[in-house]
């Protein structure tokens, strides 16, 4: 797989040769192993373990629902009374981390209306909090610490 621009941990791969499999930790199974879910499961280890993020607090493939419209979360934060903080909207190496990421995670915002929203592609991350005052998001020039949310 892509050499990310974060820390290695110890995967679990499974599947097949043709359908390779990862392990989900969060969603305690073994899911189809995609660019885009390497990131993934890279960058939930890396914000749980060097960032202080809750793993009961994470959540993965999170669906929403707008009348029949169907969409899904790469990832949500919650808080502990289970309200959203954060979404965080993952991809490809191999995909720039443009606007129209950027438009997406905030159609999904539009339905969660949380503080936080978060892009990476493993090789770049960049926060962002939502300033609804001002209905506008300033980045953020790290990716924070839970504890400091």
């Amino acid at each position: 797989m892509y050499e990310l621009n974060l820390p290695k941990y110890e995967t679990q791969l499974g599947g097949t040769r043709e359908k390779p499999e990862i392990f989900d930790f969060l969603r305690r199974r073994f899911v189809k192993l995609t660019p885009e879910e390497w990131v993934r499961q890279h960058f939930v280890h890396w914000l749980i373990e060097h960032k202080g993020y809750p793993k009961g607090l994470l959540g993965n493939e999170i669906e929403l629902r707008v009348g029949e419209k169907r969409m899904r979360c790469d990832s949500v934060l919650y808080n502990q009374e289970m309200k959203p903080v954060m979404i965080i909207e993952y991809k490809a190496p191999t995909v720039a981390l443009s606007q129209k990421v950027f438009d997406q995670i905030s159609v999904y915002n539009m339905l969660l209306h949380v503080d936080y929203l978060m892009v990476s592609n493993g090789l770049q991350h960049f926060c962002c909090r939502m300033n609804y005052e001002h209905n506008n998001y300033n980045y953020l020039p790290d990716i924070p610490n839970y504890d400091n949310l």
